[in-house]
């Protein structure tokens, strides 16, 4: 069996070339160039290196980009403040607030904290629930990124059992809710699941949020399934164990390749999206 290879760099740089025109036609009706919030709190190196390709992505796309970075020593009262001022701020069209932060603040409370148009990373609770219901919301970023992948090639899902291993409100939930808004049949599954393998073995799609390395074994999931890991770990592997499943499964994403570049793009395509409706 030949696998399709879910190439989510080479979609991404079609993302990306699409968005520099859409944000070069706003500069053009508005006069105003779209502008992404960053905010990293704390020292945490692969955090800074995140909001960093991000800053990087804006400039691609010809947009701008505010890094604000705040001390591990933030407050949760200080980090809504600032959140509130950006909130506040006309200029700036979209926020994303990196997770993790520092263990004494209140993440949820912040993520919250983040105005319903300018929740371009999808992380808050009514953003989720409004994902859920079908109505209008910016998804979180990686499975809407996950979702934009298997809809460009062209992978049925309507009627398929997918199994997404994690529970994570940022990617293994809202991943469910995509898929079952997509007619999938969705079983969610974690670490401490039982019979795991015996779940992953039914699945026509699996879908690796667990963030542990190779967690998921190859010989777990049956031939011809669709494999979709959002992993990333040292040594530059996810967790499902990939090299032994590319001769048995239909289609796959890489690690690295595949699901990251496409979190990024749609972190970028949901704040042109919030751009052109604040300015346009």
């Amino acid at each position: 069996m030949s696998a399709l290879l879910l190439d989510g760099k080479a979609l991404s740089q079609h993302i990306e070339s699409d968005l520099s025109q859409r944000v070069a036609a706003i500069k053009s009706a508005s006069g105003r160039t779209p502008i992404l919030a960053t905010i990293l709190v704390g020292d945490d190196p692969a955090s800074a290196t995140y909001v960093t390709m991000k800053g990087k992505a804006c400039q691609r796309v010809g947009m701008d980009s505010i890094r604000l970075e705040l001390p591990s020593s933030t407050t949760t009262e200080q980090l809504l403040a600032e959140i509130n001022t950006l909130n506040q701020n006309p200029d700036v069209h979209g926020i994303l607030l990196q997770h993790p932060v520092p263990e004494q603040i209140d993440e949820r409370a912040c993520f919250d904290a983040i105005a319903l148009n300018k929740d371009v990373d999808g992380v808050t609770c009514l953003g989720f629930g409004r994902m859920a219901m079908g109505e209008a919301a910016y998804g979180s970023a990686t499975p809407a990124g996950i979702m934009t992948l298997l809809r460009h090639y062209g992978i049925p899902l309507a009627g398929k059992h997918a199994v997404v291993v994690g529970r994570s409100a940022i990617l293994g939930k809202p991943m469910a809710m995509m898929l079952l808004n997509a007619d999938c049949t969705v079983t969610i599954c974690h670490s401490r699941t039982q019979n795991l393998p015996d779940f992953i073995k039914q699945a026509d799609i699996v879908v690796g949020a667990v963030g542990r390395p190779e967690f998921i074994k190859a010989d777990w999931v049956k031939d011809g399934a669709v494999v979709v890991d959002a992993g990333y770990h040292p040594g530059g592997v996810g967790d499902i164990e990939l090299k032994p499943l590319a001769s048995r499964v239909s289609a796959w994403t890489p690690v690295p390749g595949g699901v990251g570049p496409m979190t990024i793009a749609t972190l970028m395509a949901q704040t042109v999206a919030a751009a052109e409706a604040q300015l346009i």
